[in-house]
């Protein structure tokens, strides 16, 4: 069967996004441990665009099938099969968020964020969201799975901003699932 490309964000329910969420079932790449370990040749660079042996991999559904072996262990990316499992650079975040929206569910403001591999994830204390940076150039980051984040494009990120201005909150900061996030990056 054929992938299909799901709607625009902005033109799904919350209930038709739980089902996409639903729908994408994953391989269970943190219970495999296969002894073979190696090199891919991979990178996925900062924008979100993956390379092989440095040419660009511009088939949507290799990426997405690609991004569905995805697994952290501390600093390293393994692209991992049960039987392998080969290394794999990443610039910054495996994942771009390309758009958010925001919705209500039993009162609560719920935000969805859609990624590049036409995932969808919603912000909660198991998918949070982290500001990096500083206060002049924050990055912002949602956390998919397993320790693998997603940064937010620049369009992203300045939906998230209105919606954080719209609420009033000081400090700048959303609310989803109940949960808080900050949209300034604490100073350490």
């Amino acid at each position: 069967m054929p992938y299909e490309v799901p709607p625009d964000l902005a033109g799904m329910t919350l209930a038709e996004v739980a089902e996409a969420v639903a729908a994408r079932t994953l391989p269970p790449v943190s219970q495999w441990n296969p002894d073979n370990v190696g090199e891919s040749g991979m990178r996925i660079a900062r924008d979100g665009r993956w390379y092989h042996d440095d040419s660009e991999i511009t088939r949507p559904a290799m990426v997405r099938a690609f991004s569905g072996l995805l697994r952290r262990d501390g600093n390293e990316y393994w692209l991992v099969v049960p039987y392998q499992k080969l290394s794999i650079a990443v610039d910054d975040a495996p994942f771009i968020a390309t758009d958010v929206r925001r919705d209500e569910c039993g009162g609560k403001p719920v935000l969805t964020f859609r990624l590049n591999t036409d995932e969808f994830v919603t912000a909660d204390t198991d998918h949070p969201i982290t500001a990096r940076g500083d206060a002049q150039t924050p990055a912002i980051y949602v956390t998919v799975r397993d320790g693998l984040e997603a940064r937010l494009d620049r369009s992203t990120y300045t939906q998230l901003a209105e919606i954080a201005i719209a609420e009033g909150a000081e400090p700048l900061s959303v609310t989803s699932n109940g949960a808080t996030f900050a949209l300034v990056p604490s100073v350490a």
